[in-house]
C-alpha cells in the first residue's frame, strides 16, 4: 500500500497530513520532525479505528482475517 503524505510550511515549522487518512496530521519545527511525527499519527489513527471497529462488534459474531492491499 503506498499512501500520499503532504507537508506544508507554515509560520514556526510544518504541518504535514496523509491525504488517504483523515485524521493523520501533525506539526513540527522541522521537516523531519513532522515526518517523525506522521508515522505515529498514522499509528495512533489506525489503531483507534480498530478499537472503535472492535467496540462496534461487541456481543457479534465476525470473522476476522489479515487483509493485505494489492501495490
Amino acid at each position: 500500500m503506498r499512501l500520499t503524505a503532504v507537508f506544508q510550511k507554515v509560520e514556526g515549522g510544518y504541518v504535514g497530513f496523509v491525504e488517504e487518512l483523515p485524521g493523520a496530521n501533525t506539526q513540527g519545527r522541522t521537516l523531519e520532525e513532522v515526518r517523525k511525527n506522521l508515522v505515529e499519527a498514522v499509528d495512533l489513527v489506525l489503531e483507534a479505528n480498530r478499537q472503535l471497529a472492535e467496540e462496534s462488534l461487541a456481543g457479534q459474531t465476525a470473522i476476522r482475517e489479515p487483509f493485505l492491499v494489492p501495490a
